[in-house]
């Protein structure tokens, strides 16, 4: 489901499990391996990536099909990892394979920086046509990460950006093909594994507060 493999002051995190959605077993993975970087010595950096086409295309909708009694509980859980890459005590790389649709969108933008696959692949948020909302901690997380323009435009029209696109619109930083995001990404994160990585979380905790604030408070408002 994930692999965590560290390639010098470099730990990738690599998704691969079909679309990466964020079913309970992938959210339980993704902690224990940011709880294994979190505990390793300086330096250090953390890149996620995923699998072929997909980063990540988000919500695991077939299960909250199966389970939605636990619909509140589950997004908490989906709020908390947004919130613990966004405050994460290291630099962060997304390095964006394939889409990053919906919520895989948004954890990209918890990330420092995102380097993107410029030959395939979309950044997209496609809540408007898929009839669903924003949660509060969502809205805060987009909006503290994009312009207000880049923002409105993404979120009422559900656009999808191609790396291109999304490198005009500041949703990522730098485009690559396909075998070279991956270690375009290692080297940003490698120059960046030197910065004290208490000192990062503790800059993003207090230029992000208000949305750590709304990740951590109540999924539903």
């Amino acid at each position: 489901m994930i692999d965590l493999k560290r390639d010098g002051d470099v730990f990738v995190l690599r998704f691969d499990n079909g679309e990466n959605r964020f079913s309970p077993d992938f959210l339980d993975a993704v902690d224990g391996a940011l709880d294994e970087v979190e505990k390793a010595a300086s330096p250090r950096a953390l890149i996620t990536v995923g699998t072929g086409k997909f980063y990540s295309n988000g919500l695991d909708l077939d299960w909250l099909g199966a389970n939605s009694d636990k619909f509140e509980e589950y997004l908490g859980r989906v709020h908390a990892m947004f919130a613990r890459v966004l405050e994460f005590p290291a630099p962060t790389i997304a390095a964006v394979n394939g889409h990053a649709f919906a919520g895989g969108g948004m954890l990209s933008l918890a990330h420092d920086f995102t380097v993107m696959r410029s030959d395939r692949g979309y950044f997209c948020l496609p809540e408007v046509d898929l009839g669903m909302n924003f949660t509060p901690g969502m809205f805060a997380l987009i909006q503290s990460r994009l312009t207000p323009a880049t923002a409105h435009e993404a979120m009422v029209t559900g656009r999808r950006y191609t790396a291109e696109q999304a490198l005009d619109a500041g949703i990522a930083h730098r485009a690559a093909p396909e075998d070279e995001v991956l270690p375009a990404a290692v080297e940003l994160a490698a120059s960046l594994a030197g910065k004290d990585g208490a000192t990062v979380g503790k800059i993003r905790t207090g230029m992000y507060g208000p949305a750590l604030a709304a990740l951590h408070g109540p999924a539903l408002g």
